[in-house]
């Protein structure tokens, strides 16, 4: 169930933060200007539900949300105790990220977290692949020009080289961020975290670093702040930064046509295996990133005059 609600948050909140987008123009203008920028920061509408309009990325996440779905409501439909076949792929995943986890957040804290840290994992994973599917991003409405059709609405197009999509789950991860850090800590305890001195101090030195720790946690309060921008510029930029650099593999040659009909589909191939990695990568890079900020705030090391007391 609460897999199912942050696959419907992530359906609806990029819509939320859509950047408004220019007109493209037509012909060979609209060709030769696709050509010169290459892939658009801004994923084209794709149809309207009502006044709610519907972009490519959108789609995308919308589609890889329902897959893992039903993927995940299919390997769990009869569950056996010796799994085979996708109930045994699924388990696996799932306890591989549990294992992971319980070593970052402690057993305790993974218990309470689990859910949202494996389903973004999941989600930003799958999406990052699905992006490299061939015809995501190259099948869609175009314009003909000189040199053939140009693409530059295109229908599908990777869900997280849109920065609406990771700046949703970022701003996600944030408010689940506060709302932990306060059920572990209380409100005074969150004040005392950020702003409180640490290590074991005594003396007229405690009195004294108090100043200090108070600014320093005016600075740890900054840093919060941009958490959610540095975790959506992170993932975004590395997913558009690998997609722009398919299309422009892809239009590498031009002339002549039957040239560019074959470098255009085996120049980008390498790449492609690059892009298999790094999906993978900045899918447990965010999940890590988020897992370390909430372990860091919800989780406590005992003190040494209490652990000598029990012993």
């Amino acid at each position: 169930m609460r897999s199912l609600f942050i696959a419907i948050v992530l359906f609806l909140l990029p819509a939320w933060t859509r950047a408004a987008e220019k007109a493209a123009p037509a012909g060979g203008a609209a060709t030769e200007q696709a050509r010169i920028e290459g892939l658009s920061a801004n994923a084209p509408d794709i149809f309207n539900i009502g006044p709610f309009p519907v972009t490519s990325s959108m789609l995308v996440t919308w589609i890889v949300a329902a897959g893992v779905i039903i993927f995940a409501r299919i390997a769990c439909r009869n569950v056996k105790a010796v799994p085979d076949g996708a109930q045994n792929y699924w388990e696996w995943m799932v306890e591989s990220l549990h294992d992971f986890l319980e070593g970052v957040l402690g057993p305790e804290l993974v218990e309470k977290t689990f859910w949202f840290f494996a389903t973004i994992f999941i989600f930003i994973f799958f999406t990052n692949w699905f992006g490299l599917i061939p015809g995501v991003g190259t099948i869609g409405w175009g314009v003909s020009g000189p040199e053939g059709v140009e693409v530059t609405r295109p229908w599908l197009r990777g869900g997280n080289a849109d920065l609406n999509m990771t700046s949703a789950m970022a701003l996600i991860f944030m408010a689940l961020w506060l709302v932990w850090a306060l059920q572990a800590n209380g409100p005074w305890g969150f004040v005392k975290h950020i702003f409180g001195p640490k290590g074991d101090l005594s003396g007229i030195l405690k009195y004294l670093m108090v100043v200090v720790f108070f600014l320093v946690g005016f600075i740890e309060l900054l840093s919060i702040a941009f958490r959610p921008i540095s975790l959506s510029l992170r993932l975004y930029g590395n997913i558009f930064a690998g997609e722009s650099l398919l299309d422009a593999m892809s239009r590498t040659v031009q002339h002549p046509a039957w040239a560019r009909a074959v470098f255009s589909a085996l120049l980008p191939v390498p790449f492609y295996f690059m892009e298999l990695l790094v999906g993978v990568v900045q899918a447990l890079v965010f999940m890590l990133l988020t897992a370390v900020f909430t372990g860091v705030i919800c989780t406590h090391e005992e003190a040494p005059q209490q652990a000598h007391h029990q012993v």
